[in-house]
This record gives C-alpha cells, sequence and structure tokens, in this order.
C-alpha cells in the first residue's frame, strides 16, 4: 500500500543559511543573486577586477602579518608579506601592476607601524556564526580585537572612496558580526569600525543592544524572502539527476518559467558596469556602460 508522508504540524522550519555578503546581494540585485546562488552551471563571470586584486593581497598581507612571531611583526615584514602573495589579475599591464604593488606596500606598511605588535587580536579571518529560529548566519571577521571588557570587529578597506560614519552605522555585516562574536565568546561586542588604508582613517559606530536587535531582524526579513524565491526556483529546475548533469557538461543554464524568473528580476543602475555577470543581462548592460578591469582603481 503506498502511503504519502504529510507534514507534522508544528515542526520546525529549516533555517535559512547564509551569510551577510547573500542578504546583500539579494537586496541589491535578485537577478545577480541567482546567477551567484542558483544557477548551476554558473553563468560565466567577467574578467578580474584589478581594484579586487589589490584588496584581497592587502587583506591576506595583513593576515599573515598577525600570525607571525612578535619579533617579526614589522612594516617591512608586512611589505614583504604583500608583495610575496601580491596578485596580478585585472590590471592593464605589467607595468600599472607594479606600481600598485609600491602603492599596497606602502599601505600596509604605513598602516601596521600604527599597530601595536604585541597587542594579538581574538581573532584574524575569523569565522563567526549564529542562528535564530529563521537564520543560520556566518561570516569572517578581518580582526576581532579585545578592548577592556569587551570585543571590536575591525574591518579593513581599500577602496578610493572615503568613508562615513553612516557606512558602519548601516552595515548589517558587521552588526551581524558582532551580534555572533558576542554569543560565540560570550562577551560584549557593540563597537563596529572601518579602517580605511589609503587615507589611514578608522570610522567607529557603537551599536546599542537595540540597534544590533534591529540589523538581526532586517537580516531575518531579508533572508525569509530570499527563501522563499529559493525555494520557487528550485521546484522549478527539478530534473533527472541526468538532465542535470547533461546542463552541466553543455555549460547551459537551467530554465525557468517567466513567474520564477520575474522573482529575480535585475535592479538596473549604474553598479551594473561593474557586476560579474554584465554580459548575461541585458538590462545590465543598458543601464551602464562598460568598465576596464582596471577602471577601479583611483589612479
Amino acid at each position: 500500500m503506498n502511503t504519502v508522508q504529510l507534514p507534522l504540524e508544528g515542526m520546525p522550519r529549516r533555517l535559512y543559511s547564509c551569510t551577510p555578503s547573500r542578504l546583500n546581494t539579494w537586496l541589491d540585485c535578485r537577478r545577480r543573486y541567482r546567477f551567484t546562488y542558483l544557477d548551476r552551471p554558473q553563468p560565466a563571470k567577467g574578467p578580474a577586477w584589478a581594484h579586487n586584486s589589490v584588496g584581497a593581497s592587502v587583506h591576506n598581507a595583513l593576515a599573515g602579518w598577525w600570525r607571525e612571531p612578535y619579533e617579526r611583526r614589522t612594516p617591512l615584514t608586512a611589505a614583504l608579506l604583500l608583495t610575496n602573495g601580491w596578485i596580478k589579475e585585472g590590471f592593464r599591464d605589467e607595468e600599472q601592476s607594479a606600481r600598485w604593488l609600491g602603492r599596497a606596500r606602502d599601505l600596509v606598511s604605513g598602516y601596521v607601524s600604527t599597530l601595536d605588535p604585541a597587542d594579538d587580536p581574538v581573532g584574524v579571518e575569523r569565522t563567526v556564526a549564529t542562528r535564530t529560529k529563521v537564520v543560520a548566519l556566518s561570516g569572517r571577521i578581518d580582526r576581532l580585537d579585545r578592548r577592556g571588557e569587551e570585543l571590536v570587529v575591525v574591518d579593513y578597506k581599500t577602496g578610493r572612496r572615503p568613508l562615513t560614519q553612516d557606512d558602519a552605522r548601516s552595515s548589517l555585516a558587521l552588526a551581524v558580526y558582532a551580534i555572533a562574536a558576542s554569543r560565540m565568546m560570550r562577551t560584549p561586542c557593540h563597537q563596529v569600525e572601518l579602517h580605511h588604508l589609503p587615507t589611514g582613517e578608522i570610522v567607529e559606530w557603537r551599536h546599542t543592544d537595540e540597534s544590533l536587535g534591529r540589523h538581526l531582524r532586517r537580516a531575518e526579513e531579508v533572508a525569509e524572502e530570499a527563501s522563499v524565491a529559493d525555494e520557487r526556483y528550485r521546484e522549478a529546475v527539478a530534473a533527472p539527476s541526468g538532465s542535470a548533469r547533461g546542463r552541466a557538461a553543455q555549460g547551459t543554464a537551467p530554465q525557468v518559467p517567466a513567474e520564477v524568473d520575474a522573482l529575480f528580476a535585475p535592479n538596473p543602475g549604474p553598479i551594473c558596469s561593474w557586476c560579474d555577470f554584465r554580459r548575461h543581462c541585458p538590462e545590465g548592460r543598458t543601464a551602464g556602460s562598460d568598465r576596464n578591469p582596471w577602471d577601479g582603481l583611483a589612479e
């Protein structure tokens, strides 16, 4: 006799597992969200961006610097780590890459000269996580400091745009990191900081329990929206495993009904010029002009 298993009333709903980056992608552009997190195979991305190469190189060097023994935590070590780990992708040519390598060396060596090498952080590139009844959040903090009886979330920034206090106050990611770090380590964490290496400026914001709670509720709201769309998408593209393997072999994206595709409508605007999936989005190509991979550098 065939039986059908019905869902049990009162059973807990499956948590939506994500990072703040995934939530922010949903808010920025749902089509980019679909291309990034749902379509398999993933649509081909455009070329690497030089400004991302600079940022990744600097972040890696600073993380490596804190992992060095105390006596090697010097500006020279930071410069060497940057040089040895330099990422060359996205630059116009070798000359431009070399010029930016020199600038980035100055950035990291100048920044670490302001630090106390004996002041070991609680975590460097530390993964933290927390969950509610709706969402399981996780992410990686650039640096987690202990100051007095509290923790402080530190995020490095290398972009050319000057930062404001509102950048720190409104950041969903920083708030989530503060909540997760506090819960995991059972230590208060209310202060978040953006360290802008090009200017040496430190932008701070001190959250209250209430403001952190608002960010967490916002994360839950976004997670619920994205979760519903994810389920609709998966139902629409469900296919025998052989069909899925065939799509992967051909490199073709799954086809979805128009009503499901509408759940992932694009959000055209100037940022479309910088989207990795620009070539697959007619609306994005119309909204902004093409950019060279090195156009994000502050030349």
